[in-house]
């Protein structure tokens, strides 16, 4: 039997085709990145509450070779972008999944022109690259609290010394 591709695929979108796919999304537009290496607590809890503050949240990761560049350590990422889409894109709080190859997404948000811009409470707004952007366009920055301490990184660390 042949079984259909899962409905969620179809929220993976290449960077050159993401200003057509937001064009059909409900406003405001939510837009955060970040790696979203290993999915947690954390990252769920995050992306839902990006996405209650507007119509649409699209996720733009970071490819392969740029979180390479963030120091992360030499064998990260553990999942492939291709895998870190699927699982990012399969999540009902997330309605865009794109990436972004340089070393942060100023270029990405300065096409999709996001209503709401928004990071974890790692970054204060002042910031947030895109922020003074978004802000001169009438949008919104916001920072929000980690609800959860866990990260990859720290669960990374607690597997090896197993």
């Amino acid at each position: 039997m042949n079984y259909p591709t899962p409905d969620f695929e179809r929220k993976i979108v290449a960077p050159e085709q993401i200003v057509a796919a937001c064009a059909n999304l409900p406003r405001p537009l939510v837009f955060t990145n970040g790696c979203f290496d290993i999915i947690h607590r954390g990252h769920v809890s995050y992306l839902a509450q990006a996405r209650a503050l507007g119509g649409s949240l699209i996720l733009a990761l970071n490819t392969d070779a740029s979180v390479k560049r963030q120091g992360k350590g030499d064998d990260r990422p553990i999942n492939e972008l291709a895998q870190r889409a699927a699982v990012c894109a399969a999540l009902q709080s997330v309605d865009l999944v794109t990436w972004f190859d340089e070393d942060t997404p100023f270029d990405l948000i300065q096409l999709i022109q996001p209503d709401v811009l928004v990071k974890g409470g790692d970054w204060s707004p002042d910031k947030i690259v895109g922020a003074a952007e978004t802000l001169a366009r009438g949008g919104a920055v916001h920072s929000i609290p980690f609800l959860h301490e866990t990260s990859t990184t720290k669960m990374l660390q607690k597997i090896r010394m197993l």
